[in-house]
C-alpha cells in the first residue's frame, strides 16, 4: 500500500485550513515517498495558488459558503453545490483515492461526501473548539476526526475523535535565528521589549483602529517598540493616516510579514485573532499573546478558541468591542511584567502538539491500509 498510495486532500479558503493541509501531505510524503497526493479546493481561493507553490496539485470546484443573512442569495449557491458534488464525483472516479482528508473549508463538503458515499474510509481535520458546520456534517459518516481541543465529544462521535492537535509550518520552529538579529532585522534596538500585532494577511480593522487610536501612547514608550502588520486592504489608509499625524520611532509598520519565524523570534508579546492555525503556532512556540477573536466568523468560533487558552492561564483575552480602549494599555502592561511573561509562555507551551502533522499522516495511511 505505502508504494501505490493515494490520497485526497480537500478543503481550503484561509491560511487556517491550508498551511495543516500542507503539513500534513508533507508528512505523507515523508513516510510514503511515491504516495500521489491530490488537492481539492475552491475556485478563487487562496488554495487554488498555496497548494501548486507548495508542489502539490489541484483541483478546483465551484462551491461557495451559504449566506446566512439573505437566503435567496443561496439559490445560485445550491446550484454550485449540485455542479460541485458531480465534479467531486468524477475527480474521485478518476483518482481512485485509498483515502481521503477534510481539512474543512467549502470543497471539503462535496468531496468528502462523495468518498464517504462511495466507501472510501474519510479522515477529518478540525481546527477549532468550536466544530464547523461542514466538518459537523461530515462526522457521521467519517472514519476518524482528529482534533486539537479538549470536549469535543459535544459535537463528535467520541469512538472516532483522535486528539493529535493542529499541525503548523514546520520552518518556525527552525531556532538558528536568535532574538537580536531577529530584531535588528526589523530596524529595532536589541534589549527593548517588542510587541507583534498581527491581524491576518488582509488586516483586521478593529486590531488596527486599537493601535492607530493610541499613537500618542506608543510614542511615550522608552523601553517598548511594535511591529506591527496592517494587512494589504488596510495599508494605504494607514500610511497616509501615519503621515499625516507622524509615525513613533518605535513602531515599524508593514502590509505583510512574509517571514513570521523571524517576526515571531523578535517578539516577547504577540497581538492577534484567535484562530486556531495561529493559535497552535504560539502554543509550539511558547509565545505569550493577547488574542482579539474575530466576531465575522461562524459560531463565534474565534472567541471559543481564546476562551479555552485562557481557562487553563494560557492567553489573555480581549473582546473585539472592547479592544480600541483596552487592548494596547493591556499589552503594554503585560510585555514589561516579566513574571507574567513567564507564566503565560509556560502555560501555553504545555498545549504544543509538536508532532500533529506526523500523527495524522499516520492515521491517514492506517486508515488507507485498513
Amino acid at each position: 500500500m505505502n508504494e501505490d498510495l493515494k490520497v485526497i486532500i480537500s478543503g481550503g479558503g484561509t491560511g487556517g485550513h491550508i498551511f495543516p493541509a500542507v503539513s500534513i501531505a508533507n508528512e505523507i510524503r515523508a513516510k510514503c515517498p511515491k504516495a500521489e497526493i491530490l488537492f481539492v479546493g475552491a475556485e478563487g481561493r487562496m488554495e487554488m495558488q498555496r497548494v501548486p507553490a507548495a508542489g502539490y496539485p489541484i483541483k478546483g470546484l465551484p462551491v461557495a459558503g451559504f449566506d446566512r443573512k439573505n437566503l435567496l442569495k443561496n439559490i445560485p449557491v445550491l446550484f454550485k453545490l449540485i455542479k460541485s458534488r458531480a465534479m467531486a464525483r468524477q475527480i474521485v472516479k478518476d483518482f481512485q483515492p485509498h483515502v481521503a482528508v477534510g481539512v474543512g473549508g467549502y470543497a471539503s463538503g462535496p468531496t468528502l461526501n462523495v468518498c464517504g458515499a462511495l466507501g472510501i474510509p474519510t479522515l477529518l481535520q478540525e481546527q477549532n473548539s468550536y466544530a464547523g458546520v461542514t466538518n459537523k456534517l461530515l462526522a457521521k459518516h467519517a472514519s476518524r476526526i482528529c482534533v486539537a481541543y479538549d470536549g469535543m465529544e459535544r459535537f463528535f462521535p467520541a469512538d472516532k475523535i483522535l486528539f493529535t492537535g493542529n499541525p503548523v509550518r514546520q520552518n518556525l520552529l527552525d531556532e538558528s535565528l536568535s532574538k537580536d538579529e531577529a530584531v535588528r532585522a526589523f530596524g529595532l534596538v536589541p534589549g527593548k521589549r517588542t510587541i507583534l500585532i498581527v491581524g491576518g494577511s488582509l488586516g483586521a480593522r478593529t486590531v488596527n483602529e486599537s493601535i492607530l487610536g493610541n499613537l500618542p501612547l506608543v510614542r511615550q514608550q522608552s523601553s517598548v517598540q511594535f511591529i506591527w502588520q496592517t494587512g494589504k486592504y488596510y495599508s494605504e489608509e494607514i500610511r497616509a493616516e501615519l503621515e499625516r499625524r507622524g509615525k513613533p520611532a518605535n513602531l515599524v509598520v508593514m502590509d505583510f510579514i512574509s517571514d513570521m519565524r523571524q517576526a515571531y523570534a523578535a517578539a516577547d508579546l504577540v497581538i492577534s485573532r484567535a484562530g486556531a492555525g495561529s493559535i497552535s503556532e504560539f502554543c509550539l512556540l511558547g509565545k505569550p499573546v493577547v488574542l482579539v477573536p474575530s466576531p465575522n466568523v461562524a459560531e463565534d468560533h474565534q472567541t471559543k478558541n481564546a476562551l479555552a487558552l485562557v481557562q487553563k492561564e494560557a492567553a489573555l483575552y480581549v473582546p473585539d468591542a472592547d479592544a480600541r480602549r483596552t487592548l494596547l494599555p493591556l499589552a503594554i502592561n503585560t510585555v514589561t511584567d516579566h513574571d507574567k511573561l513567564d507564566s503565560l509562555s509556560r502555560h501555553i507551551r504545555q498545549l504544543a502538539k509538536p508532532n500533529a502533522a506526523s500523527d495524522i499522516a499516520d492515521e491517514v495511511i492506517r486508515l488507507a491500509r485498513r
